[in-house]
């Protein structure tokens, strides 16, 4: 038995499969579970309010394919951020935490990526950072209330691109419901932005990460790469992991029409595993 677990991002795979093809492509391309995405689209706003008969088709999947959903990628509070200007904004997105929560604790999900924006279309100042923090509480409640912690991802933008800049939010709150789960490909650009070590970075969230993604960036680019044609590196910074205790890691990439997605899932599997595995299972 492997002493890690590599999960594959939804977005891999083209949107229009169903869940029995979906998770039998993440088997087949050698990952072991799967990321599902709620992001601002409606397609996917809608699983929030999923019938119980549609989440049966899910767990149904789950079960004849032996592949589970292991953790949400929570991107829809870009649209609908915690530190909004507009209370109706912020409304809709309590709610949609807490369905997100629910919605995990139906499926089996074992933790829930937050986005780290206090706003993304919107200017981000004092107050937007304010209402963030104190938004951020209420959401750790509800994830305290449905037993799902929460983890931090690093993103693209200033607020909150490191790992040290997740720790305060981390500290301030205090509950072991809220945690890190940073984006390696970010935290590699953020450490050219801000000219510091990226392992020195990653160190700071000792005993508070989750998993971690490991996605491929270069300087000023943060999507849409192939592993292996960046900067990234994946190496050291998984060892680093390791030493941290980071059993979990998903690879995140995006499906591109037109393309072989299969094969680029299958190779990407190759890269990550033998990084990986020259780490966790080396004897």
């Amino acid at each position: 038995m492997s002493d890690y677990r590599l999960g594959l991002y939804e977005k891999a795979m083209p949107l229009e499969l169903d869940w029995t093809t979906r998770l039998n492509s993440v088997k087949q391309a050698g990952f072991d579970y799967l990321e599902i995405s709620i992001d601002e689209t409606d397609v996917r706003l809608a699983r929030l309010d999923w019938t119980e008969t549609e989440i049966n088709e899910v767990i149904d999947a789950i079960i004849v394919t032996d592949v589970p959903i292991h953790s949400i990628c929570l991107s829809a509070h870009r649209k609908y951020p915690l530190g909004s200007h507009d209370a109706k904004t912020i409304e809709k997105a309590l709610i949609i935490m807490e369905k997100a929560l629910l919605l995990a604790s139906r499926l089996g999900v074992r933790f829930i990526q937050l986005a780290g924006y206090d706003v993304y279309y919107e200017t981000s100042d004092e107050g937007t950072r304010t209402r963030f923090s104190n938004n951020l509480k209420k959401c750790v409640e509800l994830s305290a209330r449905y037993g799902i912690p929460m983890g931090f991802e690093t993103m693209e933008t200033p607020f909150m691109d490191t790992v040290a800049k997740s720790m305060h939010y981390v500290n301030e709150v205090d509950s072991c419901y809220l945690q890190v789960y940073p984006d390696l490909g970010n935290l590699t650009n953020a450490s050219l932005i801000y000219h510091h070590d990226v392992l020195a970075d990653i160190r700071l969230g000792n005993g508070h990460y989750l998993a971690a993604h490991l996605k491929e960036t270069e300087p000023g680019v943060y999507r849409d790469m192939h592993y292996g044609d960046g900067h990234v590196k994946f190496h050291s910074a998984i060892e680093c992991f390791k030493e941290l205790g980071v059993r979990m890691f998903v690879a995140e990439f995006w499906y591109k029409a037109p393309s072989d997605w299969e094969k680029i899932c299958k190779d990407s599997s190759l890269f990550l595993r033998k990084e990986l595995d020259s780490i966790y299972n080396h004897q």
